[in-house]
């Protein structure tokens, strides 16, 4: 039985791609806001 498609999933704030749950995320998968290393480095700056 394939569980793959039952993954909870979120928009990255920087690419606003989707991207799914994964394992190593499972303790803060609330705190996760990229999808990636790079689009947390690159993420955008709030302007004021």
């Amino acid at each position: 039985m394939h569980k793959k498609p039952f993954l909870p999933s979120k928009i990255c704030l920087t690419c606003n791609k989707p991207f799914s749950w994964r394992k190593k995320w499972q303790l803060n998968w609330e705190q996760v806001r990229y999808c990636s290393e790079r689009c947390r480095r690159n993420k955008k700056t709030e302007q004021t």
